[in-house]
């Protein structure tokens, strides 16, 4: 059995934060929650499985502050 990618990537973010009863805080981009995310180079969602592994990370921003900008 495999998951679907959506699947993974809320497994990751909101289901994670739900399991730590935190998803009033983080796991998803809303107004008034923590800003921890990732800015990747190619939509994820777009382009096939195998082509995932050659995406970059561009930005990450935690605590609402940017700490890595290539």
């Amino acid at each position: 059995q495999k998951i679907s990618l959506e699947e993974a990537i809320r497994g990751y973010t909101l289901n994670g934060a739900y399991a730590e009863f935190s998803e009033n805080l983080k796991g998803s981009v809303e107004k008034g929650k923590l800003a921890d995310l990732v800015v990747l180079s190619r939509n994820i969602f777009k382009i096939q499985p195998d082509e995932i592994q050659k995406t970059e990370v561009k930005m990450t921003i935690f605590n609402g502050k940017v700490i890595y900008k290539k």
